[in-house]
């Protein structure tokens, strides 16, 4: 299969869709790798590595898409990415579409072969392509806001740790997931008081476990996360519905009560956020102020590490890729159900059930096409 690899174009991301190694071995199994120049330079993956890997470089964005017969990226085809689509094309890439209507109107236009990283599931029932993003995000979303608790970020001043004589900052998290799990050890680790929600209390028990008591476990209901709101300084919101659209478990009105100089850190932005007043920022302009409370809700938080980044996500996405070029996507998603349940739009036909409720579409099956 030919296979393309282009250079990722959203605001600050650096991340690249396969390293060099990961090409190397697609290309020992007789597959044609095509790799945009300079698509991982910024993380330390020369043109020469992929050269040396077995990649044909090419000059420009256009020249991979109409090279390639599989397009591998992290982030969601931009505006100006999706005219390149080709009703030929597989597209294997994060895609986020409850949250983004005109990409799902692209792709569905384009008669091309979406698969999104974040809905294919494991035996486990479980994200393993979203997982590795999912961990650095939530490592990330307490160092993220810690940071905008200081007050050059407008925040309140507050050291999450504190210091002996003067306690430590209060941190609440919203979704006991990867995210939320991730986020935890952060927050505990820098000493900070540290309370997660969840609304399974199977889950709650597992980690109350899993952190042998140091953590904080409550219920999740409107008035637990209001209180928790309210008395917190930094609040994350770690909350995934597979391929939906998030909840929205913060409240505009709930702004008001906040201590001014708190911090929200949406991880969930990418599938529209779980507050209701975020709005998705960019690693060049993070942060913005909403009746004095600081919102940090960055689209591709990972991308900030983008080295790190990229080795985690091709860690996992390789194996999917190979069975994908070696088998084609037809035989691949018959035989594999749970890769199946990346399959999100195909030959100008919605196969996502979130995606289908978030914009009041039709939804399809496999067997109609």
């Amino acid at each position: 299969m030919r296979i393309g690899i282009p250079k990722e174009i959203k605001v600050h991301e650096y991340r690249v869709g396969l390293t060099p190694a990961g090409v190397k071995l697609l290309s020992q199994q007789g597959h044609v790798l095509f790799v945009e120049t300079n698509a991982g330079a910024k993380i330390g993956f020369s043109d020469q590595h992929y050269q040396q890997a077995g990649a044909t470089l090419c000059d420009s964005a256009v020249e991979v898409w109409n090279q390639a017969e599989m397009i591998i990226k992290v982030k969601e085809p931009q505006a100006s990415e999706t005219p390149y689509l080709r009703a030929d094309h597989i597209l294997f890439a994060y895609l986020h579409l409850a949250a983004n209507k005109p990409l799902t109107d692209a792709l569905l236009t384009s008669g091309c072969i979406a698969i999104a990283y974040e809905t294919i599931t494991d035996h486990h029932h479980r994200l393993p392509l979203l997982a590795p993003m999912s961990e650095v995000a939530g490592r990330m979303s307490v160092q993220a806001g810690a940071h905008c608790l200081e007050i050059a970020q407008q925040g309140r001043g507050i050291l999450l740790g504190g210091v002996p004589g003067v306690a430590p900052g209060k941190v609440a998290i919203l979704g006991g997931g990867v995210v939320g799990t991730n986020a935890a050890m952060m927050a505990l680790g820098l000493g900070a008081d540290t309370t997660i929600f969840d609304n399974s209390p199977d889950r709650l028990r597992e980690l109350d476990t899993l952190f042998h008591g140091r953590l904080r476990t409550l219920y999740s209901t409107p008035d637990s996360i209001y209180e928790a709101v309210i008395h917190s300084d930094l609040v994350i919101g770690a909350v995934l519905i597979p391929g939906a659209a998030a909840p929205k478990l913060v409240k505009r009105d709930h702004l008001n009560h906040m201590q001014k100089g708190s911090v929200l850190v949406d991880v969930a932005i990418d599938q529209g956020g779980c507050f209701e007043s975020s709005h998705a920022t960019t690693h060049a302009d993070p942060t913005f102020t909403q009746a004095g409370v600081v919102h940090y809700c960055v689209a591709n938080m990972p991308g900030a590490v983008a080295h790190t980044s990229t080795m985690a996500l091709t860690n996992a996405t390789l194996p999917y890729i190979i069975k994908l070029a070696n088998n084609g996507w037809e035989s691949t998603v018959k035989q594999d159900d749970n890769f199946a349940k990346g399959l999100n739009i195909a030959q100008g036909k919605l196969l996502c059930e979130g995606v289908a409720a978030a914009f009041d579409l039709p939804l399809h099956t496999i067997t109609e096409r």
